[in-house]
Parts: C-alpha cells; structure tokens; sequence
C-alpha cells in the first residue's frame, strides 16, 4: 500500500474447474467429484499523507467445492460439500522510515458449509443426512513488516490470526430427526515471508515461504442437540515454498509465472474423502497490460495438481488417480480515480 504513489482500485473475477476422479478399490468411483468456484475480490486504497494509506479488501481465503454421484462407495463420508469464506479486511499502512512500512488491521470472516452424506439403516437401505447453512461471522487480526533496503530488493513478512469458526444449522437426519447442530472449524494461523528482487529493468525474480498451524486444528468440537464429542482429523502443520519471475516484454506487457509446493496436513491413514487433502503444486502463468496509464488488465492461468490423496479407511480404500483444479483469472487496475491527487494530508518541512 505504502508504495503507491496515490489512491488505487483493483478488482479481480476468476473461475476454478476440477478433474478430481477416486479410484475406489470397493465400489463406484463417484465420477468427477469437483464443482465449479466461482471467486471475486476487490481491493482499494486510500492515500492520507505521504506517508499514511488507508485500504479495504474484500476476498476468499478459503473454499471447497466436492460433488461426487450419491451411489459412490465414500457415500458413506460424503455426497456433496461445500465450503464458502468471504473476509473483509480495513487496514492501515504507514511508512514508519524509507525502508520500512507496517500494516495491520482486523479482518471479518464469515463462513458457511453444507454438506450431505449417506448412512446404513436397518433392512439393509440407507438414509441422507444433511448439514445444511451451518455459519458463523468471525474475526481475528492480520498485521505485517514490508523492508525496502534497496531499491530493488522489498522483502516482507506477513502474519495472518486464526479465525474460530462456530458453525451452527440444522441436523436433518432419517425419520425426522433435526437437532440443532453447531461445529467448530478453525482457519489457522499462519506466517508468510516473500522477497521481490528487481535483477535488471526486464527481469525480477519472486519468492515465498510460509508456515500454516493446522496441528491446532486437529481436534474439533460438534454438538449434536444437547450432545457434544470431540473429532480428532489428525492435522499436522504445512508448510509453502514458491518461486517466480516476471518478465516486462515492452512498456505496455508484463509476462508472469511461477511455482508453488504446498505440503499435505493429512497422513494417508488419517485421510477421509471429505477431507481429501494432500500436497500440491501449483503451475502459474499470467500477464499484465496497460491499457492506459492508469488501467492495466490481468490474465492468468493456475493448474493445481491436488496430489495422489490416497484413503485408507476401514470402509474407503482408493486414491485420487485424476485430481487437478483449474482457474481462470481476469484483473483490472485503477491507478488513477476521479479524486487522485485530492482527499490527502501533504506533509510540509519547517
């Protein structure tokens, strides 16, 4: 934020598509598993002084899209799921010395989950259960380091808060049962570290590394009507490495692109299908266009690779023999509003 030079807006849309495929080694593979993702953000910054910005940012930290076909063998664990967080984050960044800015703010959550599955019943049928709009708002707190010890080297350093989701909706269980139902579900803390380092006028180069909490989120709490149980998922810390390059082609052209290695908070025997969490890595490519000297235009293209996701349950076995997700990305920034160069403080020397 700090380094802007005035008042900016930037808004993105991308869409996310998967060939996510369970190879079952006991029944139905449930075809394609992975739903389409619909994700949108925007952002905006307010220059106070010359040393002061004021931002607002409103995005998706987390999500999960699995719709497999109701006869599969992990019917069992799941038949659709869903889960959806939007944040909003005000912020406030200073230019505390040339070399070094802080930013910090709250940041509001809120998250929803519906998710379905199958139970056996006497008579050997089975009956659907369902969680349905189980949400919570919640908010934790966000604050972050950016050091500039040259001009072509910024490294910073970023702390996200945990967010304690409380999830409350409703049981719908066989022969009317529908208790009210509240699950706890955690989004971990995390840090995360990244350096920009500008090589020559046409070339810099990227890097990220971070560390994410989940081993505190490896036991969650549910309520069922007046009952509570505690689940252990068997999540263990992860952590992130990224590398990357940009590329200025011309004046008008920037070429993007980069890698990423997410590490898997789940053993294969602690893995269930509808926590199919496994190690990834990430294939980016992306370009930015000025359309004008105060516009620019974004493309880019993610494939994930979700790893082999392998499920060792007593009534699952299988793996993810196809598991990839897809996202499209389009992005406009605003480098020049209608009240650029008004609405600030200029600071004066005596």
């Amino acid at each position: 934020m700090t380094e802007l030079d005035d008042h900016a807006f930037s808004t993105g849309f991308s869409l996310g598509f998967g060939n996510v495929h369970f190879d079952s080694s006991t029944g139905s593979n449930g075809g394609n598993q992975a739903g389409i993702a619909p994700i949108a953000s925007f952002s905006y910054v307010h220059k106070v002084s010359d040393r002061v910005r004021l931002g607002l940012s409103f995005y998706s930290i987390s999500g999960s899209i699995l719709d497999p076909s109701d006869n599969w063998a992990g019917r069992f664990q799941v038949t659709e799921l869903s889960l959806l967080t939007i944040s909003i984050s005000p912020t406030i960044a200073v230019r505390v010395t040339d070399w070094l800015s802080i930013v910090g703010g709250p940041l509001v959550s809120y998250g929803v989950l519906n998710w379905k599955f199958r139970v056996p019943i006497p008579m050997g049928s089975e009956s659907n259960i369902n969680l349905d709009d189980l949400d919570d708002w919640q908010a934790t707190g966000r604050v972050g380091l950016l050091l500039h010890p040259h001009e072509n080297f910024a490294l910073s350093i970023y702390y996200n808060g945990k967010t304690d989701f409380s999830l409350k909706g409703s049981f719908k269980g066989p022969a009317g049962f529908d208790p009210d139902l509240d699950v706890d579900l955690p989004l971990v803390q995390f840090v995360e570290v990244s350096g920009h380092w500008q090589v020559t006028k046409r070339i810099a180069l990227l890097a990220t590394a971070n560390w994410e909490d989940w081993s505190d989120a490896d036991s969650v709490k549910v309520t069922i009507g007046s009952d509570t149980t505690s689940a252990t998922l068997g999540f263990h810390d992860t952590f992130k490495l990224g590398l990357g390059a940009n590329y200025r082609l011309n004046r008008d052209w920037l070429l993007q692109t980069g890698v990423m290695y997410d590490s898997s908070a789940l053993d294969n025997k602690d893995r269930t299908a509808a926590l199919p969490i496994d190690e990834q890595i990430r294939f980016a490519i992306g370009a930015q266009h000025d359309l004008s000297d105060s516009v620019v235009l974004g493309l880019s293209f993610v494939y994930i690779n979700l790893g082999a996701g392998e499920v060792r349950q007593a009534t699952l076995r299988g793996d993810y023999d196809r598991n990839h997700f897809f996202v499209f990305g389009m992005s406009l920034s605003f480098k020049e509003l209608p009240w650029s160069g008004k609405a600030t403080f200029q600071s004066t020397e005596i």
